[in-house]
């Protein structure tokens, strides 16, 4: 980890140590399946804990379960055993509405491919989860078009996702996840489906950003250079953190 990263995490670290509650909790998180008769075990007991503000990096290869940890952090799926408390409620025995009440005010999302609506300019994009949020018209276009112009879109504000490039559509996915002002944001190989020199220009705009909201975040990547760039790295491998 450089010496900026170490820095970082040092302020983050004296912001939990100072009273907060972590944002993200998880205690004994584990995940099995069966198949062919057989009980693969993806997640083994997996703890973690993730500060205000803080930015951690959830490192391993394809195969390994990061998915498999984003879905249960983010309340997609069941079938896990453990406990993931965000901002210091349970939210592993929910139902299926309080999930949604948690994802809608509490975590924001960003995958590998961008999921826009295809019918839906950049701008309308990002402003309709804030209306499913309750907000006003008016506010949500003003949030929708400071976060885009911030990520360098300003000009493309009223251009569909079919008009946008690979890199732009993406930043339209980090502006729509932030929309709502999320506590924790989970990103999923937000980069993956890009080319190494975008990819290194929309990470950088989407850490400035998550950064200056500032929200935390756990970014799934198998990639160690990215991964080097946030404040703190852990690894999945078979099914444990290290």
């Amino acid at each position: 980890m450089n010496d900026a990263s170490n820095a970082a995490h040092g302020r983050r670290g004296f912001a939990a140590s100072d009273g907060a509650h972590p944002v993200l909790q998880l205690t004994a998180l584990s995940r099995s399946f069966t198949q062919g008769g057989e009980t693969i075990d993806v997640l083994r007991g997996v703890d973690l804990a993730i500060a205000p503000g803080e930015i951690v990096a959830l490192l391993g290869p394809s195969g390994s379960g990061k998915s498999t940890l984003l879905q249960a952090v983010g309340l997609l799926e069941g079938g896990f055993d453990g406990s993931i408390r965000i901002m210091d409620e349970e939210a592993a025995k929910l139902d299926a509405h309080g999930r949604t009440i948690v994802r809608r005010d509490r975590l924001g999302f960003v995958y590998q491919f961008h999921h826009l609506l295809p019918d839906f300019n950049a701008t309308e994009n990002v402003v309709l989860p804030q209306l499913v949020h309750g907000a006003h018209r008016r506010d949500a276009d003003e949030r929708a078009a400071g976060l885009l112009t911030a990520l360098g879109l300003g000009h493309r504000l009223t251009h569909r996702p079919s008009q946008l490039s690979g890199g732009e559509q993406q930043r339209v996915a980090v502006a729509r996840a932030l929309a709502n002002r999320p506590a924790l944001v989970l990103a999923d190989e937000p980069t993956g489906n890009l080319d190494e020199s975008t990819a290194d220009i929309v990470l950088a705009e989407f850490l400035r950003l998550v950064r200056g909201e500032g929200s935390a975040a756990l970014v799934a990547t198998h990639n160690e250079r990215l991964a080097r760039k946030m404040d703190r790295v852990v690894r999945l491998h078979e099914g444990r953190l290290q």
